[in-house]
């Protein structure tokens, strides 16, 4: 959950600022989508992975995820002070770790009856569909409605990190959750994730100079891709025994 320190490093830099970058965004988006695309390929490395060799998936896992946090914050700090050049490789370098970590998630909505490879597809053609709308509902946001929803999702996504942590510190012990519980949290994730998506299209421009797309990129990316994993959460609780 990376997005919780961008996220609110992004409403603290917009405030009380007009557009800084009417581009930014037009900008961002092919790296947003190649972002994504190297994700797809990291996941296929890691169901690969756990197919051919599965003894040694949870140990790179746990190199990867490691690696991916520290990825997060370099790059994040190189992309803000506009050394795109730099902060290109390692923000790949960081989808596809993103997309290394995800093959768990996704090897399980395999296994899952009533998810399977349809409903990887359905979660992401319906963060397609969701873009479609928040760019549209987003750009024309006011003033006075964004910077309340943007407030409102930054609240959201904090809550949303301490169930999760929760959550997984529960399942460490050794305890499991209700189904109930399960489908709660995962349903107000995608919730939350559609707001963040809407706000994106407000907050970015008035955060980040059209020289900033990566950071902008980065933002973006981050929405998609936990709005895409919460989805996939939420089939996976529905259909589970």
């Amino acid at each position: 959950m990376s997005s919780t320190s961008n996220f609110r490093e992004a409403i603290q830099k917009a405030q009380g600022q007009a557009l800084v970058g009417p581009n930014v965004i037009q900008k961002a988006l092919p790296f947003v989508g190649g972002g994504l695309i190297l994700t797809a390929l990291g996941s296929f490395g890691g169901l690969s992975v756990m197919a051919s060799n599965p003894a040694i998936f949870m140990p790179t896992f746990w190199v990867a995820f490691v690696a991916q946090i520290a990825l997060f914050f370099v790059a994040s700090r190189i992309a803000n002070q506009e050394k795109n050049s730099t902060a290109l490789p390692l923000l790949a370098t960081y989808s596809l770790l993103t997309g290394y970590t995800l093959s768990g998630l996704l090897a399980l909505a395999l296994g899952t009856s009533g998810v399977g490879i349809t409903g990887i597809g359905a979660a992401a053609l319906a963060c397609g569909v969701v873009f479609i709308a928040a760019r549209q509902i987003g750009s024309n946001l006011s003033e006075e409605d964004g910077f309340a929803l943007t407030k409102t999702i930054g609240i959201g996504i904090f809550a949303i990190l301490l169930a999760v942590v929760g959550q997984f510190i529960f399942a460490i012990l050794g305890g499991g959750i209700p189904q109930f519980l399960d489908i709660a949290i995962s349903a107000l994730g995608v919730l939350v994730f559609v707001g963040a998506s809407v706000v994106d299209f407000f907050i970015l421009p008035r955060t980040y100079n059209d020289e900033q797309y990566l950071s902008a990129a980065l933002s973006m990316y981050l929405t998609y891709i936990n709005l895409f994993v919460f989805i996939l959460r939420l089939l996976i609780a529905i259909n589970r025994d």
